[in-house]
């Protein structure tokens, strides 16, 4: 089961975002608290506060669904930072020009999975074909280019 938390419109570059989710990937839960905790970015805070979201979606699932979840078992399974729309803004330059730049905006998603007691990832599976019966041969396009017929 995967729990999500997204923030949008973020005022921090997804280049600086990447710095630090680039940090907690794949870390449990706790060792991702605290490692956001000791970063010395501007982004750690908000980024800590989207994780502490995520962790809360665990928890409503586990207690309100009643869904089996052990918080304890949870790590980050996705980090991502995107770009959201950029605000363009003008500079004065010398003699009377105008330069100018571009103030990024970002919107990250958070996803957290829960891990086996052996470490591996706990994968539910839907819909699985029947043993023995194997799938229809899918038909190979032709590298070639089609020859005109004259008529």
């Amino acid at each position: 089961m995967e729990f999500r938390a997204e923030t949008r419109f973020l005022r921090v570059s997804p280049q600086k975002a990447r710095l630090v989710l680039d940090l907690i990937k794949g870390q449990q839960v706790e060792d991702a608290r605290n490692t956001l905790l000791f970063t010395k970015k501007r982004v750690a805070s908000h980024i800590g506060k989207l994780l502490q979201s995520a962790l809360d979606n665990a928890n409503f699932l586990a207690t309100e669904k009643g869904l089996d979840v052990e918080i304890d078992n949870l790590y980050v399974k996705r980090a991502v930072a995107n770009d959201g729309p950029r605000m363009k803004r003008i500079r004065p330059a010398p003699q009377g020009r105008a330069y100018r730049y571009q103030r990024r905006i970002s919107h990250i998603e958070l996803v957290l999975a829960e891990r086996g007691k052996n470490g591996e990832a706990v994968v539910q599976v839907v819909g699985e074909a029947a043993p023995g019966k194997r799938r229809a041969p899918v038909a190979k396009k032709s590298a070639g280019k089609k020859k005109a017929t004259a008529k």
